[in-house]
C-alpha cells in the first residue's frame, strides 16, 4: 500500500499579508498583476477590462498548511456534508480524506477509465439530495471501442464511505475518439438540480471544427437531470440536427464550472499561447472557438487569421494572455474572508496559483494571485465550512492544502 503523509507545518508557510513575497509586491496599485507579453501581441480586448484586470490585494494575512501528500495526479475535490473530502486521483483512484489529514483506501465500484495523456478518472460532485441517497456523481474518460470519450456516471456512497454502489453511466460524450487530450469534464448542480458537465474539443485539429457542430458533444456545455435525462427548457430542444444536452457550443476545454445561487454558470477554459477564458455561460450562446479566439497557436501562428470577434459569436467576461492553464474554479461564498464574497477563485496549472477575480455584476476589475510560494500546479479548488480555501495539486505527489486567515 502506498504510504499518504499527513504533513501539517503552518510555520514553514506562513504568508505576509495576501500571498508571501511575489510577483504581485511589485506592482503599483492599479496596475495590472501581469507583467509579461502578451502571445497574441496583435490583439485587442474588446473592451476595458477584458483581460489584465488592476491588481487587488487581501488585508488579511493568510497560512496555507498541507494536509495531506502523496495523492497521485489528483483531479477532483468535493465537499461531504460531515466535512470531510472526496479526492479524485486520474488512475482511477476515489478516495475520502479528512479535514485533519486522514487518507482513507480507494473507494471500490467505480468503472475502468483511461488514463492516458489528460484522460482518467477526472471530476467528482456530491448530488443535491445526498442528505437522503448519498449519491455521488463523477466525470472520467471512459475506454469505448475505438477510442474514448467523456463520460458521466453516478453512484451510492456506502454508509462506511468504502464503496460506490448501484453504479451508471448517464451521460456519454460522442462521438468517440482515439485521443489522450481536452476532455473538459468538470461538474456543477445548478439551485434547481440540473447538472452541467464541461467538454473539451479533443485537442486535435481535425476535431475542432465539432466545437461548432451541434451534432457533436465535443466543444460543448452540456446540461441533464440528475438521472440523465434531458430538462425540457434546455436550448437546441427540437432543432434538427442538434444534440438536445447541449446548453451552449464553442469551447476548447473547459475544466472549470461554477454555478452562483442565483443560476449563472461560470466557465473557465483553456486557450493555446494565451486565450484562457473565463465565460459567463448562458444557454445557446456560441463563445466562439476555433472560430473566433484570443492567443495563437502553440507554433507561434495566428489562429483562424488572428480573429478575435465574429457575428453570432460572445466575447469571454475575462482572458488571459499569456495562459496560466486554468483548471477548476469555486465561486467564494465563505465567512473567514467576508471581502472575497462573489468573487471567482480559479486553480492555475501552469502558473501555479489561485486567481481571486473580484467581479462587479459581470465584469471582472480586479484580480490577486494567491498561493505562489506554494510552488506547485493548483488543479482544483474549493471552500471548506469554515470559509477557508481547499485545493488539490496535479502532481505525482499531489496534496491537499487549506489556505486560511492567519
Amino acid at each position: 500500500m502506498r504510504l499518504l503523509a499527513l504533513a501539517i507545518s503552518v510555520s514553514a508557510v506562513t504568508l505576509a499579508t495576501a500571498c508571501g513575497a511575489n510577483e504581485q509586491d511589485q506592482v503599483r496599485p492599479g496596475d495590472p498583476v501581469e507583467t509579461r507579453p502578451a502571445d497574441g501581441a496583435n490583439q485587442q480586448p474588446a473592451f476595458a477590462g477584458q483581460t489584465r484586470a488592476p491588481a487587488v490585494r487581501t488585508g488579511t494575512a493568510l497560512v496555507h498548511s498541507v494536509v495531506a501528500s502523496g495523492l497521485e495526479e489528483p483531479w477532483g475535490l468535493a465537499l461531504l456534508p460531515d466535512g470531510r473530502w472526496l479526492v479524485t486521483e486520474r488512475p482511477g483512484r476515489l478516495r475520502i480524506i479528512t479535514a485533519d489529514g486522514a487518507v482513507g483506501e480507494p473507494i471500490t465500484g467505480l468503472p475502468a477509465v483511461d488514463p492516458r495523456g489528460q484522460g482518467g478518472l477526472l471530476d467528482v460532485v456530491v448530488g443535491p439530495t445526498f442528505g437522503q441517497d448519498r449519491m455521488i456523481y463523477w466525470s472520467y474518460a471512459e475506454p469505448r471501442e475505438g477510442g474514448n470519450a467523456t463520460s458521466v456516471a453516478r453512484g451510492r456512497l456506502s454508509d462506511d464511505g468504502t464503496r460506490v454502489e448501484a453504479t451508471e453511466v448517464i451521460f456519454r460524450a460522442t462521438p468517440t475518439y482515439d485521443g489522450a487530450a481536452h476532455f473538459g469534464s468538470s461538474l456543477a448542480f445548478d439551485p434547481a438540480g440540473h447538472l452541467f458537465i464541461t467538454l473539451g474539443d479533443r485537442s486535435d485539429s481535425p476535431m475542432r471544427p465539432q466545437a461548432q457542430d451541434l451534432g457533436s458533444h465535443m466543444g460543448k456545455t452540456i446540461r441533464i437531470n440528475a438521472d440523465g435525462s434531458v430538462p425540457s427548457d434546455n436550448p437546441f430542444i427540437g432543432r434538427a440536427g442538434a444534440l438536445p444536452e447541449i446548453w451552449s457550443l464553442g469551447h476548447r476545454n473547459v475544466q472549470g464550472v461554477a454555478i452562483a445561487g442565483n443560476g449563472d454558470v461560470w466557465t473557465v477554459e483553456h486557450g493555446t499561447r494565451g486565450g484562457d477564458e473565463i465565460n459567463l455561460d448562458q444557454a445557446g450562446k456560441n463563445y466562439g472557438w476555433p472560430d473566433v479566439t484570443y492567443g495563437i497557436e502553440y507554433r507561434g501562428t495566428p489562429i483562424n487569421a488572428g480573429l478575435t470577434a465574429g457575428e453570432g459569436t460572445e466575447q469571454p467576461t475575462y482572458y488571459w494572455d499569456p495562459s496560466i492553464a486554468p483548471g477548476g474554479m469555486a465561486l467564494y461564498d465563505g465567512a473567514m474572508f467576508p471581502g472575497w464574497r462573489g468573487n471567482l477563485l480559479v486553480a492555475a496549472l501552469r502558473d501555479k496559483h489561485i486567481a481571486r477575480l473580484v467581479l462587479e455584476g459581470n465584469r471582472v476589475v480586479g484580480e490577486e494571485r494567491l498561493l505562489t510560494d506554494l510552488g506547485e500546479r493548483v488543479r482544483d479548488v474549493a471552500v471548506g465550512p469554515d470559509g477557508a480555501v481547499w485545493v488539490i495539486t496535479d502532481e505525482p505527489n499531489g496534496k491537499l492544502v487549506r489556505l486560511a486567515a492567519r
